[in-house]
């Protein structure tokens, strides 16, 4: 038998949805802060913070902060890839790199997070394999949900902690 690998990972979901809305889910900060984030600030190479509805583009960086938790939770990353149709890539703090492909396969729209480069140590295994995977899973079906039913799922309260939703 394999052993594992707990230096990746590969989560997906089917999202009835217009690619391009897809796409700028995940490229700008309207976009992601709809399913994902509580703020997202992106910031071109030169420092300048993009527009709401601007796509990123290579080198740009980020700053996220997450609903549920306290503005000192905050992550930082560089973009790694955005191709403006359907790869989107960000390094996601010390959890590894992050790689988004957006395709069909048959009739179904299909979103793929592929998390890789995890550290191979206690912490990364526990928080950045386990723990991450959890949190894409949640919020993938969140954007599913928001796009296909326009209901948001995730808990916005930061009284209430050790939900899977928040």
């Amino acid at each position: 038998m394999a052993e594992f690998d707990w230096s990746r990972f590969v989560v997906r979901i089917d999202v009835k949805a217009d690619p391009d809305d897809l796409y700028d889910a995940w490229a700008t900060r309207d976009g992601i802060e709809r399913w994902f984030l509580r703020l997202s600030e992106y910031k071109d190479a030169a420092g300048k913070l993009r527009n709401g509805n601007e796509r990123v583009s290579v080198g740009d960086s980020y700053r996220w902060l997450w609903h549920g938790w306290p503005d000192d939770t905050v992550e930082y990353g560089e973009i790694l890839e955005a191709n403006g149709e359907n790869r989107f890539a960000f390094r996601f703090g010390n959890a590894g790199n992050c790689r988004v492909n957006i395709f069909t396969q048959d009739e179904y729209r299909i979103v793929e997070l592929v998390q890789e480069d995890i550290p191979l140590t206690e912490e990364g295994k526990f928080n950045f394999h386990a723990g991450c995977k959890e949190g894409w899973t949640f919020h993938l079906t969140n954007m599913k949900s928001i796009f296909e039913n326009g209901v948001d799922l995730k808990n916005k309260d930061l009284s209430v902690r050790g939900l899977v939703n928040r």
